[in-house]
């Protein structure tokens, strides 16, 4: 991790000089999204068949049910108690219905196991439809599963690769219904920012004004910017839309660092800027060691053999290393200063933490 953040320090260095004199620009469409716009989640569930015996146990009785039932449609009863096959897992089916999307429209769905099913390798989903909130059938999926692992036993030893028990299929489901909507007709515009920022927002609506040639757009705060139709664009808003989404707009960086406890890993944006403060930074480490003993009678003594344990106790504690940074100090300054402390990627987070609760940060600290 040392040698990590000697090789960033450069690439930091020189990020922080290049973002001074280049402006940072993206497309709107990168920026915002278009409210109205966007997918519906769905929910299904089905029954997965032709596993190689890694499907659920006797022990689910649901599996046995729903199989019963599936039976049923098909004219044979069966007794539910009396189904006894491995090669049958119980499965949730989750999809997304795309932005109007029509009848005959494939959509990709995930297969995620319910019961204890050891693996869903090699399965195929039997016809299921997925409903949305409002318990309508929009979906039907149907097919065999992709599953980007394995789980194989023998012997009492096990091996397991990623997450047998979820798969995916490719087009799987066939959008049975639309969601209704008259896109052409709606009189007015909502964009929603990415990131809520009032500068950005507001270099949005003089952009989208400059475009128009009249004053259309108008922030409503940090993350929304409403944009009446010009009467040119009335009843033709998709047009208006695909003549906005590539306007380029200036952004606002924001200072912030983020930080993911569970890996150590920490981003540090160019725009970082730390105040005055002083950083100290020192361990104190307790190793505990135990030795067996064994004692040993004398010949004929009728003795008998004792054992014991000896326990010993070292504290090391480290001489503690201090670093002053001044007012302003750049991103780039404070990782050579961490890196020259021998200080580790979770010694950083701390460090990181202390600083923010210091008042020192000036940035937005996020942790994952």
């Amino acid at each position: 991790m040392r040698a990590l953040l000697i090789l960033l320090l450069p690439a930091l260095l020189l990020a922080g000089d290049a973002t001074k004199d280049k402006k940072v620009e993206a497309h709107l469409k990168e920026i915002a999204r278009l409210q109205g716009v966007r997918g519906n989640q769905l929910l299904g569930y089905g029954v997965v068949v032709g596993l190689d015996g890694t499907g659920d146990k006797d022990q689910t009785r649901f599996t046995q049910q729903s199989l019963s039932n599936l039976l049923a449609r098909q004219g044979i009863t069966v007794n539910p108690l009396q189904i006894k096959v491995k090669n049958v897992a119980a499965v949730m089916v989750t999809a997304e219905l795309p932005a109007f999307a029509k009848p005959g429209t494939r959509v990709d769905v995930t297969v995620s196991s319910t019961g204890d099913a050891k693996s869903l390798a090699g399965g195929t989903l039997l016809m299921t439809p997925i409903q949305g909130p409002d318990g309508a059938t929009y979906v039907v999926a149907q097919g065999s599963l992709l599953v980007g692992g394995f789980s194989a036993s023998a012997g009492g030893a096990s091996t397991t690769k990623n997450h047998p028990t979820v798969g995916r299929i490719p087009e799987g489901g066939l959008v049975e219904r639309g969601v209704a909507g008259d896109f052409n007709g709606r009189p007015t515009l909502s964009y929603s920012l990415l990131e809520e920022d009032f500068t950005t927002a507001i270099r949005l609506v003089h952009a989208i004004n400059e475009e128009l040639g009249e004053k259309a757009a108008k922030a409503q705060d940090s993350r929304t910017v409403e944009v009446k139709l010009p009467k040119e664009y009335e009843g033709r808003a998709v047009e208006l839309v695909a003549r906005l989404e590539n306007l380029s707009i200036q952004l606002q960086p924001k200072a912030r660092v983020v930080v993911n406890e569970r890996t150590g890993t920490i981003i540090l944006g160019s725009d970082v800027k730390i105040g005055a403060v002083s950083i100290v930074q020192g361990g104190l480490s307790i190793q505990v060691t135990s030795t067996p003993l064994v004692s040993q009678p004398k010949p004929f003594s009728q003795g008998k053999t004792v054992t014991a344990e000896k326990k010993d106790v070292a504290v090391t504690e480290e001489k503690a290393k201090t670093a002053s940074l001044e007012p302003g100090t750049s991103v780039g300054k404070l990782v050579e200063t961490l890196n020259a402390m021998g200080a580790t990627s979770r010694d950083v987070v701390a460090i990181l933490q202390a600083i923010k609760d210091a008042g020192a940060l000036q940035a937005e600290l996020r942790i994952l």
